[in-house]
């Protein structure tokens, strides 16, 4: 009887340990627009250059955090974009692109020009985050290096209805203080 009990634990405990997700699954804009007709959930978009430092920790910090990790695999589609590189997509029956991309520069890992859709959306500096409801329209850009906490607030605040309510740096202060944060350092 003792066997079958540690079994079954150690199954347990096997089948938990394989849940925990080791990295966001990123998708493309389009795939995520697809996803959102079966499965309405927020997109929220890693806007990002090649050259930039902060989008590199990014990368090495906040989307290595566990918390992080979990939370946007299970509340949001995770779309990462080049704000500065070559692809051509079509978004809301518009095609974007970016005309002035230099593919020598690129490859040295140089600034480039910024694409149609980031501008689009009114991102300005990088990292950027930009966060889409559930039929694609934007609800906010979100410039800057963010730690697994302050990306956290974010993330809360824009899963459900709570960011219509907020209409001052005041009353984000007070919802920031108002939510209980889980993600470690």
């Amino acid at each position: 009887m003792k066997k079958i009990t540690l079994f079954i634990v150690f199954l347990t405990l096997t089948s938990l340990s394989l849940r925990a997700q080791k990295s966001i699954n990123w998708i493309t804009l389009e795939e995520a627009i697809l996803l959102q007709k079966k499965n309405p959930k927020k997109i929220i978009m890693d806007m990002y250059t090649v050259w930039c430092g902060p989008c590199k920790l990014l990368d090495k910090n906040t989307f290595k955090n566990k918390g992080v990790i979990n939370y946007i695999n299970e509340n949001y589609y995770a779309v990462k974009f080049n704000a500065e590189g070559n692809d051509v997509l079509t978004f809301k029956g518009k095609t974007y692109q970016n005309p002035s991309y230099n593919s020598k520069k690129a490859k040295r890992k140089l600034r480039n020009s910024g694409h149609q859709l980031s501008r689009s959306f009114g991102v300005r500096a990088y990292p950027t985050f930009v966060f889409l409801d559930e039929k694609a329209n934007l609800i906010a850009p979100i410039p800057g290096y963010k730690t697994p906490k302050q990306l956290e607030i974010y993330l809360k605040v824009f899963k459900g209805e709570d960011y219509k309510k907020i209409r001052s740096k005041e009353d984000f202060t007070k919802y920031a203080n108002s939510i209980e944060l889980e993600f470690e350092k």
